[in-house]
This record gives structure tokens, C-alpha cells and sequence, in this order.
């Protein structure tokens, strides 16, 4: 059961808003704010739980960064609506306490981080993570760091923009090597082609695999003999659809939900939810499938999957770097560059899905089922090293622990 869930109206269009804070460590949560025509509050619930999930997974022992609890907010409106840019204004300006104290946000499908840093800065809030930064000794040099990453371009496109496509990969390229096949040769499907479609399509054809399909809003491209993905990126817009105009003569375009039924070794849903049912299994040719997406494949869809023998590396896992980044970086635990960040997310991502997989393998469970054990676990270890810590500052003349984070939380 969720610790909080808000249900805004907004006064003017009628629109409906979602907060739900579904655990707190620290007193604090994290996970970003999306804008989808057709948001609803069961939706956001279970990306909050999904954004617990995501914080404990990849805690570390040895980082500063210890997780927080998942949250999440969602507003029912589609993004290209005239009014969305003051829907939302409206409602960050009346769940402004949460973010200010609870609930540490950013942007997530259907808007920007641009976009809400101008909302806060109208707020009077310096980020829309200042719940952490209000806790942390060192908050300029976090706000430093932060602002640093953010700075760094990566072959035309932002870091803050390719981290988390660059993690689907590594957990793309981690799970073919567990399949036993060679990367160099494999193919890939991706559907959804914005930053985490797109990036995920990059260092997938940066590691040797074949990207033969992509879908964007328009449509289906596909090329069996492999897409230029680099001229794909520079023909995108800022919603993540390809101009059809610098497609090269032998791309063939087809309608956009044909992406299912493409074979290949690597199926990415990078897009939205719930876009795998059952009915879809019956038409895929996939052998893995790494959800790049927040909740893209349905409970009876995965069981299906399953029984087939097919792998689903879940969303919480796959996707987790976006967050997992913004966290490495403000708490120092790497410096904001390019290769200092994709080391990291390389070393962990590896980490995670070999120790998911052998779990998963010696146990009979699922991969999800695994990864949910694990981040429960890593959750209890973190909620108990804060109470640790927590012991220690309350008490004269101890010192807290030598790799204990500044958040004093």
C-alpha cells in the first residue's frame, strides 16, 4: 500500500494530476513526472513501486549514494496539447511542498528537464531535486557536479540524454552473452526512438549488434541488412520521430506496430506502457526481451513469454541508469564525464544481470521475480545502514562510518 497518493484537478481544464509516494528512506523518494493523455492513478502507482525497485537494485555498500524510497507523478495530458506547458505549471505549483521535502523528481516520458527546471525556477526552487540538496553538506558542490554532467555533450547529444539508453544496451549486450550469442552479428528491434530508444539503439550498434528495426510515432523502419542509426539520430526531432526524408533508398517503411513481428534476437520496448499483451506474444520472433520501457509487457504477456522460453530482463533493472546517474553524480560517486559514467554503468549493469539471471536459473523463478528479491534485499540493507547511521549521529562523540553519505536524511 502506497504511503501517499495525490489526485489533483486542475481548475482550469478539469485535467487530473498523480502523486504517489509509494516508500520513503530517509524521508525521501525519488522518480520523475510524466505527461501521457490517458495517465491514470493506477499507472503512476505502479511506476512508483517500480521506482522502489529501481532505487534499492543497484545499491552499493561502497558508494555514498544509498537509495531512497520510489515515487512517482503523472498528469493526464498529452504533451503536444497547447495547454500542457501550464497544466503542469499549475500542478507543480500545488504539490510544491512534496517536491520541496519528499519527493525528488525529473523528467520522464512527455517532458523535459529544461522544462522543469524552468517550472521550479518559477516555483522558487534552485532544481527539482532540492529535497536531497537541502539535506547535504556539501549541496553547492553536488548542485556543481550535477550541473557539470548536464553540461556534456556525448557525439551531439547530452549525457544526461544517453545515459539510460546506454544501460538498456549494456543490459542488452549482458543478456546476449548469457544466451550465448555473440553480440558481433546479433540483431535488434527497438521500438520508441527517443532518448532511451535512441540510445539503446546507438551503443547496441556500437557493441556489433545489427539494429534491423526501429519504430517511432509515424511508423515502422526497417533494414534486415542494418540501419544507419548515427544518420537516424541527426534526423530525429525533439519528440523522437525520423524524417522519412533521410531515409536511404533501400530502408523499408512500414505501419508502427509491425515492430512486434520482426525477428531478432534483441526486442527493446522503449517507448510506452502496456504495449506487450498476450495477443501481441503470438506475433513476436524475438528470443530476449529487454524492456527499455516503464512497464511495457503485461503479467500474463511475461508469463506467456516465459513458458515460450523467452527472457524478459524487467524495466526496474533494464532502465535504471537514468536514475542511478543523476544520484552517482550529485553524490560524487563519479566524476561528470563521459567515461567516468560509463564505466560505472558498464561494471554495475553487469553486475546486476549476471547475478539476476544465476539467481533466477538455480531458484526456477523468473528474472523478475528474482530482481524483485534482490531489491528488497538491497532495500532492507540500505533502510538498516540509515538507521545506523542515524544511531550514530544522535550519539556525542561517535563518528559515523567512513563510506556513510553526507545525506544526513
Amino acid at each position: 500500500m502506497s504511503l501517499l497518493e495525490i489526485t489533483w484537478t486542475d481548475p482550469v481544464t478539469g485535467r487530473h494530476g498523480y502523486v504517489v509516494i509509494d516508500s520513503l528512506i530517509g524521508g525521501m523518494a525519488s522518480g520523475g513526472l510524466r505527461l501521457r493523455a490517458g495517465c491514470t492513478l493506477v499507472e503512476v502507482r505502479g511506476l512508483a513501486q517500480g521506482m522502489a525497485r529501481k532505487e534499492a537494485i543497484v545499491y552499493d555498500p561502497r558508494d555514498r549514494y544509498q537509495p531512497f524510497g520510489g515515487a512517482k507523478g503523472g498528469i493526464d495530458v498529452d504533451p503536444r496539447d497547447p495547454e500542457a506547458s501550464a497544466v503542469l505549471r499549475r500542478f507543480m505549483a500545488a504539490v510544491l511542498p512534496v517536491i520541496r521535502e519528499q519527493w525528488n523528481t525529473g523528467e520522464d516520458f512527455g517532458v523535459r528537464q529544461e522544462l522543469l527546471d524552468q517550472v521550479a525556477a518559477e516555483s522558487g526552487l534552485e532544481s527539482t531535486v532540492e529535497a536531497v540538496f537541502s539535506r547535504m553538506e556539501d549541496s553547492a558542490e553536488a548542485r556543481a557536479r550535477l550541473a557539470a554532467g548536464f553540461a556534456v555533450d556525448v557525439d551531439g547529444i547530452g549525457l544526461a540524454d544517453v545515459v539510460g539508453g546506454f544501460g538498456v544496451a549494456q543490459a542488452g549486450l549482458s543478456m546476449a552473452r548469457r544466451a550465448g550469442l555473440d553480440p558481433v552479428g546479433a540483431t535488434a528491434v527497438v521500438q520508441g526512438f527517443g532518448s532511451i530508444g535512441g540510445a539503446a539503439a546507438r551503443y547496441l550498434a556500437a557493441g556489433g549488434v545489427r539494429v534491423v528495426a526501429v519504430a517511432d510515432r509515424e511508423g515502422l523502419i526497417r533494414n534486415d541488412a542494418g540501419l544507419d542509426i548515427e544518420a537516424m539520430l541527426q534526423a530525429r526531432d525533439g519528440l523522437g520521430v525520423v524524417d522519412r526524408g533521410q531515409l536511404r533508398p533501400d530502408d523499408e517503411k512500414g505501419d508502427r506496430d509491425d515492430w512486434l513481428a520482426v525477428p531478432c534476437d534483441i526486442l527493446v520496448p522503449a517507448a510506452m506502457s502496456y504495449v506487450i499483451d498476450r495477443a501481441a506474444v503470438d506475433r513476436m520472433a524475438a528470443r530476449i526481451v529487454v524492456e527499455g520501457a516503464n512497464m511495457p509487457t503485461l503479467p500474463d504477456a511475461e508469463a506467456a513469454l516465459t513458458e515460450r522460453g523467452i527472457p524478459v530482463l524487467p524495466d526496474f533493472l533494464a532502465n535504471v541508469m537514468t536514475n542511478a546517474w543523476w544520484w552517482w553524480v550529485v553524490f560524487g560517486d563519479v566524476a561528470p564525464d563521459a567515461d567516468s559514467t560509463f564505466a560505472k554503468i558498464t561494471g554495475t549493469m553487469r553486475r546486476l544481470v549476471e547475478s539476476v539471471s544465476t539467481e533466477a536459473a538455480a531458484t526456477g523463478v523468473s528474472l523478475r521475480e528474482s530482481a524483485q528479491v534482490l531489491a528488497e534485499r538491497n532495500a532492507a540493507a540500505a533502510k538498516a545502514r540509515h538507521a545506523a547511521a542515524q544511531a550514530v549521529a544522535a550519539t556525542p562523540g561517535i563518528a559515523p562510518p567512513r563510506n556513510a553519505s553526507t545525506n544526513r536524511a
